[in-house]
């Protein structure tokens, strides 16, 4: 899902003495810096007339889940079941010229078959949410090439997306009331932007906290991302700034204050071709301010290896990888030290059954990946996790839903919550049409056998994305 193009070198011949001149073949463009796992361009051509573009998607999952949030086989919970989610999206674009673009998409999502409320966010639940506005923007300027500005209802996606992305997994994804500005020279490119979260809610015009003069929490998020070019063995090396405020939520407990923190980090990436079939990348991140009153400080990293056999006609890649955020070390003392994990996409990273967020955890992997066909990979991921301290929450992929609350039993029990295998299959059957199936099965820790129940739990999933 690189964006960063590989960099080409145009060739030409020598024309010989008295004969005509060969054609040559033109130079290719300069790579466009970074933003890695920004969405990529469509592998397909959206519908053309003229001005008017028009793309289309209909995305279809059908989900079974077993003791995924309560681990208890003993109560038949809303979400131990299996359901249907759809989404339908229609997408209008206008190019004025060649430097001025409008662009609205609207989105309709529903949760088909199941016991969970269809109310997105109540018990886990994905929910409904007839036809409503996902992205509504004026972009200015060219976005490969010197200065530009997206302005409106937009997708947010930085780095790997562990701390800012579209949740594109989630059925009715992320995205945000923004302003960005943009400058792109040969080998960095500059962001600034300031972003509000879009609230979604059935039956009533989806609102950001910018547009929504009810809204108490008051969330917005602005940062600088500069992604560069300039490490000649990294297909990116970015650093970044964020800064998060709100009014103070009771994440934390009562509020004491309002929300001020900086997020400070840089993202590194080796180069397989570069570096004869070794990869590596990092991200770091240290976090200081202020959470609903309270003084924040936390830490996290991300540090992960691998080989690629280049040449094999599979491409297989073998990698090992290890997460760490920092948590709270007393929940009494005034003091925040759980990291904060912002607007991430965190599936992507930390098992598939979405038990985990980059907070409060120690999380060991082995990942495997192959190709035995152009059009089909084939992932394994074997996870697992601890606690990084006892004292503070286990925190699901969300970063707000708890899996076990703050106990004297959690406080004294093992800090090892337990291990996830992945098997993640996705074939693209044409540029339009595209199949993803998985299944995870979690197996308890003594950490869940010491505070409550300890079933172990399974997930199974498969989806048919088309897009025109």
């Amino acid at each position: 899902m690189k964006r960063l193009l590989t960099l080409l070198l145009a060739t030409s011949s020598l024309a010989l003495a008295q004969t005509p001149a060969p054609k040559t073949t033109a130079p290719a463009p300069a790579p466009v810096p970074g933003f890695t796992l920004a969405p990529p361009p469509p592998t397909y051509a959206p519908m053309k007339m003229g001005k008017l573009t028009v793309d289309v998607q209909e995305k279809m999952r059908y989900e079974i889940r077993d003791n995924n949030f309560d681990f208890n086989s003993a109560v038949n919970s809303p979400q131990d079941a299996a359901w249907l989610l759809q989404r339908f999206r229609l997408g209008l674009g206008y190019d004025l010229n060649p430097w001025l673009k409008l662009y609205v998409q609207g989105q309709d999502v529903r949760e088909i078959g199941g016991s969970r409320a269809r109310q997105i966010g109540v018990n886990g639940a994905e929910g409904d949410d007839v036809f409503d506005v996902l992205k509504a923007y004026i972009q200015i300027g060219n976005l490969k090439k010197g200065f530009s500005s997206v302005l409106g209802r937009q997708f947010l996606s930085y780095g790997d997306q562990r701390l800012l992305g579209p949740l594109e997994w989630a059925n009715q994804a992320r995205t945000f009331d923004a302003f960005k500005f943009r400058y792109t020279a040969s080998k960095w490119s500059l962001d600034l932007f300031t972003a509000s979260p879009v609230n979604f809610a059935n039956n009533k015009w989806n609102k950001s906290d910018f547009i929504d003069q009810a809204d108490r929490r008051n969330a917005f998020m602005s940062g600088a991302y500069l992604s560069t070019l300039f490490v000649p063995f990294n297909t990116t090396t970015d650093f970044y700034v964020f800064h998060n405020r709100d009014d103070g939520t009771e994440a934390f407990g009562a509020p004491t204050g309002s929300t001020s923190f900086v997020t400070l980090g840089t993202l590194w990436k080796g180069d397989a071709k570069k570096l004869h079939g070794f990869d590596y990348d990092t991200e770091m991140d240290f976090q200081t301010g202020k959470v609903g009153g309270r003084s924040l400080m936390a830490y996290a990293g991300h540090w992960g290896a691998g080989y690629n056999w280049l040449k094999h006609a599979w491409k297989p890649r073998f990698g090992l990888q290890y997460n760490y955020a920092s948590g709270d070390g007393d929940p009494n003392d005034g003091k925040i030290g759980t990291f904060q994990n912002l607007y991430p996409t965190n599936h992507m990273f930390y098992g598939y059954m979405d038990t985990t967020a980059w907070m409060n955890v120690h999380n060991p992997q082995v990942n495997f990946s192959f190709m035995p066909t152009p059009k089909m990979k084939v992932m394994l991921d074997y996870h697992l996790y601890w606690n990084a301290n006892n004292a503070d929450a286990w925190y699901r992929a969300n970063g707000a839903t708890k899996v076990r609350p703050l106990s004297t039993a959690a406080n004294n029990a093992s800090s090892f919550r337990g291990q996830e295998f992945d098997i993640t299959m996705s074939y693209k059957l044409n540029p339009h049409v595209a199949f993803l199936t998985g299944y995870s099965y979690f197996i308890a820790g003594d950490y869940l056998k010491q505070t409550g129940a300890a079933s172990n739990a399974q997930f199974g999933y498969v989806q048919v994305q088309i897009d025109f």
